[in-house]
């Protein structure tokens, strides 16, 4: 009873400790609708080349995604280029390589084995663009970044095994922007964001509506455009997520069946030994 009362009392203590954080980081991201939710989830391929775009056009300027590599554009589960598109993609980009024969380094186009670049060469060229803040790089973003949801809401998502509670963030983020409040000291290079820890960014906004030409129709808005890039960043940061989700059903599938032999193997077994008894 003891151990109990102190899970209990933990359990509350936490609860109200999210809470009091989640007031701090100001309203609770929307829960949005994203394909590769669930157990049964799978990313959405159009959606993903969509969010490359984005991240290619707005975000890489910025931001690298270095443990992301050219070929995996064009692997299963992945944004559905085909490894020609790969090819060209990579060669728009130019890699530092070498050294050469004179013992100096160069630029080249990149290959599919290359891996992304970085937005400067190191990370104090970088923060001079910047005026002292380091834009984070964004392969796994979605996994570093996540908010506070409380006991019972977090319990909840435990049991219904919701998972995308950085994406949502993310996508929160980016659509965020507002004016700041009166008396809000806000530099100029910097912006007021309502789902910001502390609110005061260091990124200005990076997308308004337009700013993307899209092929497919989709809608050229902040919203879209942010879901997008959200959902690219995701499968970024967990590229086998398809191939897990689907062993994870067939492990569960043999462990059920397994489970149904044991069963009947132990009414046999002990049916047996009760006639010799």
């Amino acid at each position: 009873m003891r151990l109990l009362s102190a899970a209990i009392v933990s359990a509350v203590l936490v609860g109200t400790t999210g809470a009091a954080l989640a007031a701090e980081a100001g309203p609770t991201p929307p829960r949005m609708s994203w394909s590769f939710a669930g157990p049964f989830g799978h990313f959405d391929r159009a959606q993903l080349q969509r969010g490359f775009q984005v991240y290619k056009e707005v975000c890489s300027t910025c931001h690298g995604l270095k443990y992301i590599a050219f070929r995996n554009l064009a692997q299963p589960g992945g944004p559905g280029f085909t490894e020609a598109q790969a090819r060209v993609i990579a060669a728009e980009y130019q890699i530092t390589d070498g050294p050469d024969a004179t013992g100096e380094m160069f630029q080249r186009p990149g290959r599919l084995s290359d891996h992304f670049p970085p937005a400067a060469p190191n990370d104090e060229a970088l923060r001079g663009r910047f005026g002292g803040a380091l834009p984070p790089d964004l392969s796994v973003i979605t996994k570093a970044r996540s908010y506070e949801s409380g006991l019972l809401i977090g319990l909840f998502d435990f049991f219904r095994q919701y998972q995308e509670h950085g994406v949502d963030y993310v996508h929160a983020l980016l659509t965020g922007y507002e004016n700041p409040p009166a008396g809000a000291k806000v530099g100029p290079t910097q912006a007021w964001n309502k789902y910001f820890p502390g609110h005061i960014i260091a990124m200005v906004k990076p997308l308004s509506d337009g700013q993307v030409a899209y092929s497919d129709g989709s809608p050229q808005t902040v919203d879209q455009y942010a879901r997008d890039v959200a959902a690219f960043l995701h499968w970024a940061a967990e590229p086998h997520l398809e191939q897990r989700k689907r062993i994870g059903f067939q492990v569960m599938i043999f462990l059920i069946v397994f489970a149904g032999l044991m069963y009947f193997t132990k009414k046999k077994v002990w049916s047996q030994a009760k006639d010799h008894a």
